[in-house]
């Protein structure tokens, strides 16, 4: 059985710095590409990062020197690191394993004063 569990959201002032974390269980974790997808309200999701099982990694512009992804495969857990954080962030955080159609309930980040 799939699951994705996030964790480590929460308030922080802009400006500020949130790690967020995934376990993940019930696949082969050390082959998947992973990402991190993001929702606003009233918004769609969107992709923020991903990583590969080689562990290159790629970033949407809106986050690209801010965020750092990246995996443990030993312990089947992928991060998020962010920092330098602005209001827009603000969303629920998900992440997914590349080919399986599967979200978790995602993690609130807020970033306001």
């Amino acid at each position: 059985q799939v699951q994705l569990v996030e964790s480590g959201g929460g308030l922080v002032q802009p400006g500020g710095s949130l790690r967020l974390s995934c376990a993940a269980s019930g696949f082969s974790f050390g082959s998947k590409i992973m990402a991190w997808f993001r929702q606003a309200p009233g918004a769609q999701r969107e992709w923020v990062a991903t990583i590969a099982s080689d562990g290159i990694a790629v970033y949407a512009d809106s986050v690209r020197g801010r965020f750092t992804i990246s995996r443990d495969d030993a312990n089947k857990m992928v991060a998020l690191q962010m920092s330098s954080l602005k209001p827009e962030d603000t969303a629920v955080y998900y992440c997914s394993a590349g080919g399986i159609p599967y979200w978790g309930q995602g993690t609130q980040v807020t970033v306001s004063s």
